[in-house]
């Protein structure tokens, strides 16, 4: 899918939220004077989840475990555009995982801990780059083959972790869908949704 139906999708959502919303509140005005409002709460709870679930349906992997929505691109060839940013930083990753992990830092930080982020989706090029410096993790180094990273699909992301925040992450990073998947490397953090 290209950029132009992924905006078109987005908008179509923006769109179906606000109207919902928009009925939403002259639902609850009417209600409100006869009382009752809970019918049309749960009402408009469900008409936003089939929104936002018509939005999720983009989020789905092939057979190679690859977004849908990316796989076209190609692996460190995915336009900035078609990725989603993490939190208030200039890095990006697949639209679910950059949703995921933004959850997961403001939940770890309201418990106190701080993760922070140093890498995430990695284009082509860096990946040779990494594999010419670190070397090839099958060798001994740290870097995947270009062309076969997670980071290459925005569905990895390097994380700044001290001790406690490692502890935290193992502890509850699977409830955001992420994996701890490379011996050797407790700071790559991948991102396997639910299926």
């Amino acid at each position: 899918m290209g950029i132009e139906g992924v905006n078109a999708r987005i908008a179509d959502i923006q769109s179906r939220i606000i109207a919902l919303q928009t009925r939403q509140a002259t639902t609850t005005s009417t209600t409100s004077s006869a009382g009752s409002t809970s019918a049309s709460g749960a009402s408009f709870a469900s008409q936003l989840r089939s929104a936002v679930a018509s939005a999720d349906q983009s989020y789905k992997l092939n057979a190679k475990g690859i977004p849908v929505d990316l796989a076209a691109y190609g692996n460190g060839r995915i336009p900035e555009t078609a990725l989603a940013q993490v939190g208030n930083t200039n890095h990006k990753l697949w639209a679910p995982a950059a949703e995921n992990l933004n959850r997961m830092i403001e939940d770890a930080k309201r418990g106190g801990v701080t993760i922070g982020i140093t890498d995430s989706y990695r284009p082509y090029a860096e990946q040779v780059d990494l594999a010419r410096r670190k070397g090839l993790y099958s060798q001994g180094g740290l870097a995947a083959k270009p062309g076969t990273s997670e980071h290459g699909w925005g569905m990895a992301t390097d994380l700044d972790l001290n001790g406690k925040a490692l502890n935290w992450m193992r502890k509850h990073a699977g409830d955001y869908g992420f994996v701890e998947n490379v011996p050797r490397e407790s700071w790559h953090w991948a991102f396997r949704p639910p299926s």
